[in-house]
């Protein structure tokens, strides 16, 4: 899915210049100017800082020994927890809170869910599919509206067109929702200095956040069902559009703002005329965003009654059904391309000149809204409302029989390289079991001083101070050893994340030729959701922590393969020309001059493929994942708040954790500038 644009904190900033450029076949020139002595400045840093941690190893090993995290530094909730879930089980019926707001808040949502869906069947498949057609070509040409009018078909095609239109409807009021919640706390954020640090935190916190964590509070305040559904899907979608709306208005052109405030204007007038159509751009990329994340949420959601093509996937994946799960999994990819390439183009006209006057663009809206109506009424009058199920085509049972088959030939057996499951095995055996065991033998204060020294040498003492705490919070919850399970597993896939991603994305930005045949493969990889990549691992690989770091691995990878090779595409051409006319070879180029000048768009690949791994990796839970993600799946399955909210307060922590220690900060010196 499309997260790279938002995963980002604002408040934190790639460091904009890189190791100076190296002569071929040499080291890098450190020489007399800035970039010299700010490398110079970084490696004596980074020996101060190995060196005092070198110390502090040894202080340790002396004072507090070795061992797992002591059991007298850990606080026990599952009292204070319990009583909690009790009291809200015990007067969700009867408490004004129930009665006065969240009743209403649940009652608006499934009326809201429910007049959109009724609305989609009374338009009728045909209405439906002239609509999405439409609305495609009037955003972004007629392309995109051809592909919208096949996906919407192929979903009716794979006798999907039900529960495509139920996650349809929840997908309309969760992304409204969430858009307006995203506008509001933007537009705080956005004008407001002290509302910007207050939600600064709140978001940060929300963006490391896995889709997972978020559904058990919400059922056990609204119960299984849309309303759980929906709100956790607006929790989850809402932050990317409230960064994205605070960053456009706090990008507004100040000699326009100047401006407009020299005519008079108020404070509500410029935000008006001013700050939010200089925002469009940004505002509509929030919606992008909000309607990727909140799709891939709604999937998710089905674990918590969503109904409609998540539950599909979820009840195929329950039986290890694939055909059945492809079926509705398709769809699922889909919506997911349609939606994001429609507002996406979308947003790319902005700014240009517009085909049409804007009387003849209302006649052909109006026009357009007439001829939806009339293939309505026409399909009411031929009582084809639904999808025919003569025009619907059976896929799950050839591809189960290719499960099966490849289940025979390459799960197991095959000659010299072994089968998918020896794979799997060996990778269990050979790099997760040795790599926990190892995480795990640590004693505990020497994982807190890794932790620190790894965010102070890529960061800022605030930084280090943040991921410290929140590593000490992990094992003060109790599940040290699960967050180090998770953390084996994270590291295992990022690791192969990047190795295959920093690879293809050097190839890509090299060749033309390889970027044309990825971008479709990466679009799709991009927009699917995270509960989809669950489906052929477990088919291939079976359940276990080996499935789930494969699911990870490509979720993760399209976005460093992307990140990657834009950053190496916009390096300085003449950086890379002096090399090459210095007789530098390709290798030399890549490796000396290219590599170390795309240095903060590697940082952010490994960022990003750090959140997006552990977000897969929680989910690996419903597949055999174990530590963290089984707590929370166990706590969710079983209405357990104090293992699953534990479960899922470990997680966020070990999010904020990876996030500090693979994010750079920018650094200021004492007269305010950038180091």
């Amino acid at each position: 899915m499309s997260a790279t644009a938002t995963s980002a904190p604002a408040d934190r900033t790639t460091t904009g210049t890189g190791p100076a450029p190296a002569a071929p076949g040499g080291a890098p020139t450190t020489g007399s100017g800035p970039g010299g002595a700010r490398a110079l400045l970084r490696r004596r840093r980074g020996a101060l800082i190995g060196a005092g941690t070198a110390l502090l190893l040894l202080l340790g090993a002396v004072l507090l020994g070795g061992g797992s995290w002591p059991a007298h530094l850990a606080v026990d909730l599952s009292g204070p927890l319990d009583r909690t879930s009790d009291w809200i089980i015990d007067n969700r019926d009867g408490h004004p809170l129930f009665l006065y707001f969240l009743g209403h808040v649940s009652n608006a949502v499934v009326v809201s869910v429910r007049a959109v869906y009724l609305l989609l069947l009374a338009l009728g498949w045909a209405g439906v599919t002239a609509a999405a057609g439409l609305v495609a070509w009037r955003l972004a040409g007629v392309r995109l509206a051809l592909l919208s009018v096949a996906a919407f078909a192929a979903c009716g095609l794979l006798g999907m067109w039900v529960p495509t239109m139920q996650t349809l409807a929840l997908m309309v009021v969760a992304v409204l929702a969430s858009v307006l919640l995203g506008v509001l706390l933007g537009l705080a954020a956005g004008l407001s200095d002290r509302m910007d640090r207050v939600l600064r935190p709140v978001l940060d916190t929300m963006q490391v956040l896995p889709a997972f964590a978020y559904l058990l509070p919400v059922v056990l305040v609204f119960g299984i069902g849309v309303p759980a559904a929906v709100l956790a899907t607006v929790v989850y979608a809402a932050p990317p559009m409230a960064r994205l709306t605070a960053l456009g208005l706090r990008g507004a052109d100040a000699g326009v703002m100047e401006a407009a405030a020299s005519l008079g204007a108020t404070a509500r007038q410029r935000l008006l005329t001013a700050r939010l159509p200089l925002a469009r751009k940004e505002l509509l990329l929030g919606v992008n965003q909000s309607i990727m994340m909140a799709l891939g949420m709604a999937v998710i959601a089905s674990v918590i009654g969503a109904g409609g093509l998540g539950d599909r996937v979820y009840q195929a994946l329950g039986s290890v059904d694939v055909g059945a799960a492809l079926a509705a999994g398709v769809p699922i990819v889909l919506l997911a391309v349609v939606l994001d390439r429609v507002t996406a183009a979308a947003g790319s006209r902005l700014g240009s000149a517009p085909a049409r006057p804007a009387a003849a663009g209302r006649v052909l809206a109006l026009a357009s809204a007439a001829l939806v109506a009339a293939i309505a009424v026409a399909g009411h009058l031929a009582d084809r409302l639904g999808w025919p199920t003569a025009w619907t085509v059976e896929i799950a049972g050839p591809v189960n029989r290719a499960v099966d088959w490849m289940t025979a030939h390459l799960y197991s057996g095959v000659p010299v390289v072994g089968g998918t499951a020896d794979w799997a095995a060996h990778f269990t055996t050979g790099v997760l079991n040795p790599l926990r065991s190892g995480l795990q033998w640590l004693p505990w204060w020497s994982v807190l001083l890794a932790v620190g020294a790894l965010a102070l040498l890529i960061g800022t003492w605030r930084t280090a101070v943040t991921a410290v705490a929140a590593m000490a919070a992990i094992g003060v919850l109790g599940v040290w050893g699960p967050a180090l399970d998770t953390l084996s597993q994270v590291l295992a896939a990022v690791t192969v994340t990047l190795l295959l991603g920093f690879a293809l994305g050097a190839a890509a930005a090299r060749s033309a030729r390889l970027d044309r045949a990825l971008r479709p493969v990466l679009d799709v990889f991009q927009t699917m959701p995270q509960f989809v990549y669950l489906i052929p691992v477990v088919a291939l690989f079976g359940v276990g922590r080996a499935p789930a770091v494969a699911a990870a691995v490509v979720y993760a990878l399209p976005a460093v393969v992307r990140i990657t090779a834009q950053g190496l595409r916009e390096v300085d051409p003449g950086a890379v020309e002096s090399a090459r006319s210095l007789g530098a070879t390709g290798r030399q180029q890549l490796l000396q001059v290219q590599l170390p000048l795309a240095r903060p768009a590697l940082l952010l690949a490994v960022n990003q493929g750090v959140v997006l791994v552990l977000a897969v990796v929680v989910i690996g839970g419903l597949v055999g994942g174990g530590a963290l993600g089984y707590d929370a799946v166990f706590g969710l399955a079983q209405g357990d708040l104090a293992t699953g909210l534990v479960a899922g307060a470990a997680i966020v922590c070990l999010g904020l954790v990876l996030d500090r220690v693979t994010q750079p900060t920018q650094r200021r010196t004492r007269t305010g500038k950038g180091a």
